[in-house]
């Protein structure tokens, strides 16, 4: 079967203590029979969420992790604040549990206030969040996760999983003119920072398996922080640090659709003692990629916040050196999130080398994008999307650098549709595996939007009632084109060249259609770039592998 060529079969993990793999009794490393939907954007996201948190009533469960939580951070307009949501529904006699990273401090531009706060609301409407250090030092839970349960009603459960946190700057639409709710960023992105987000809606089996991710940490008997500081402040403010139980998990919803998802993960291999659901960490995300770019022919398309770490991106040199014909795409932030004489340079430093070894190994067959919207703002890009071949699809909150692969906690799901792609070219890795519906349509739907395309939603697996982008300038190419991995390839480059010409002309004659800019790396002087490199290790871009899979450069 095609699926066991592209994802991790049962052993490949490496991590013989999840449950993950032990819930099925044919010991399959996956679920199939669900049906993955993207959902591009924050305000896309968030409105359905509302929608199903405000339907949940008396015992129904809701699970959540996050890396940060603003609890007046509005779902749809005013009254939808995400605590008074999750408030409302465990007044309704919802049973509301959550995981919030505990953070660092405020004044290292983090999030430990705004994440006490919002778990203070919740417990006085009745709900349980706990503030989760459980981590390496220096490390976060970056899990972004929703799973809605209604008992008795299977056919409502649904799980979201992504790069979309409940927190500021992310309710940002397709037009890209910011969350009206901001936090300060670099001063290129503006007062309302514009926001490029996915996350998916997850319906079928699977839904059973991201409860089950969330049970592993919630049910971990270890205490929420080693730092004898962390825990004084825990007992002086009288803080929630013992998980209430849960109730057994009921049954995985039936089969409702033609997408296997596997859920992937990163745990670090967490000093002294670690996790009992992981004691030496796990990395799945790390295999699920090197697996998936072993098979790449034609195109990689990568969206992703960061794109760093020569040793993380020499998975993707090694699939084009050894392909020829293979191409890659990236779109990421052209603006790194912060300015600053320090934050800066070790930010960059990461990329910069990274983009040089792909382009040591695949040429001008690696091309670079960043976003703007169409006042020529640049879109800070937060999505963690890769589609390889139109056949393998990851979104999830790991991003494209070593701290995602070995050192925070992260999730992902890796899609591969039952469905083949009737549109040409049916096969473009020429390896007989066809293109897939769902990995194709994200593509299309992602590319389409970055193109300024006014088919924007349509595709084999669109809904009737999608509807175009209201801003969006007339086609630059045919469908077809597009679905072939080297016509996308050039549009892009021709979109991002003739945009950057009109620039470089002055801004003359009409603005042409799309948001692609050429990004092209800083120069940064010599004598930044050592202690750059050696803060971007330390500090930046950590290392959460055990010592022996480090010498052997494995994951």
């Amino acid at each position: 079967m095609t699926r066991v060529r592209w994802l991790l079969v049962r052993g490949e993990r490496g991590n013989r203590a999840t449950r993950l793999d032990d819930r099925r009794p044919d010991g399959a490393a996956w679920s199939w029979g669900n049906e993955a939907r993207p959902l591009v954007h924050g305000a896309s996201y968030f409105a359905e969420l509302l929608a199903g948190v405000e339907a949940m009533r008396g015992g129904d469960l809701l699970l959540f992790t996050d890396w940060r939580g603003d609890p007046d951070e509005r779902l749809d307009g005013p009254g939808t604040e995400i605590g008074t949501v999750l408030c409302r529904a465990a007044g309704r006699g919802v049973m509301v549990k959550g995981l919030l990273w505990r953070s660092h401090l405020d004044s290292l531009h983090f999030s430990q206030e705004e994440n006490l706060r919002f778990g203070r609301e919740i417990a006085r409407a009745g709900g349980e969040v706990l503030l989760d250090m459980r981590v390496r030092p220096g490390g976060s839970h970056h899990q972004k996760l929703v799973v809605l349960r209604h008992p008795g009603r299977p056919e409502r459960d649904v799980a979201y999983v992504g790069g979309i946190d409940l927190c500021h700057n992310r309710n940002d639409d397709a037009r890209h003119r910011g969350d009206r709710q901001s936090l300060p960023m670099a001063a290129a992105y503006g007062p309302h920072p514009p926001w490029h987000d996915v996350q998916l809606a997850l319906r079928g089996p699977v839904v059973g398996d991201v409860e089950a991710v969330f049970r592993e940490r919630w049910e971990d008997p270890a205490p929420l922080s080693r730092s004898p500081l962390t825990r004084l402040r825990e007992h002086l403010h009288r803080e929630d640090i013992s998980a209430d139980p849960l109730p057994p998990q009921t049954p995985d919803p039936e089969p409702c659709g033609t997408h296997t998802v596997q859920l992937l993960r990163t745990y670090p291999n967490r000093l002294l003692l670690g996790y009992p659901f992981a004691p030496d960490g796990e990395r799945s995300i790390a295999r699920g990629y090197l697996k998936a770019l072993r098979r790449a022919r034609a195109l990689i398309y990568l969206e992703d916040q960061y794109l760093w770490s020569p040793r993380v991106v020499a998975g993707f040199a090694e699939a084009l050196r050894r392909q020829p014909g293979l191409r890659m795409i990236g779109v990421v932030p052209t603006f790194p999130d912060q300015d600053g004489g320090l934050t800066l340079p070790m930010n960059l430093i990461g990329r910069i080398n990274a983009l040089a070894e792909l382009r040591r190994a695949g040429g001008d067959r690696v091309a670079v994008y960043g976003l703007e919207n169409h006042a020529g703002t640049p879109v800070y890009v937060h999505a963690k999307v890769c589609v390889i071949d139109d056949v393998w699809a990851s979104v999830g909150s790991d991003n494209i650098n070593l701290r995602s692969w070995t050192h925070d906690s992260e999730l992902g799901c890796a899609v591969h549709d039952e469905s083949t792609d009737p549109r040409a070219p049916r096969d473009p890795g020429g390896l007989g595996d066809g293109a897939r519906v769902f990995a194709r349509d994200l593509r299309l739907e992602l590319m389409r939007e970055h193109l300024d395309r006014s088919d924007a939603g349509a595709g084999a697996g669109a809904g009737a009632d999608a509807e175009p982008d209201a801003d969006a300038g007339p086609r630059s190419a045919p469908e077809a084109a597009l679905c072939d991995p080297a016509a996308a390839f050039e549009a892009f480059e021709e979109a991002a060249a003739a945009l950057d010409a009109w620039y470089e002309g002055g801004r003359r004659g009409p603005r042409p259609p799309g948001r692609l800019r050429r990004y092209v790396p800083p120069d940064l002087p010599a004598g930044q770039r050592l202690p750059a490199r050696v803060l971007h290790r330390v500090l930046v871009d950590p290392d959460g592998r055990p010592m022996g899979l480090r010498l052997r450069r494995r994951f």
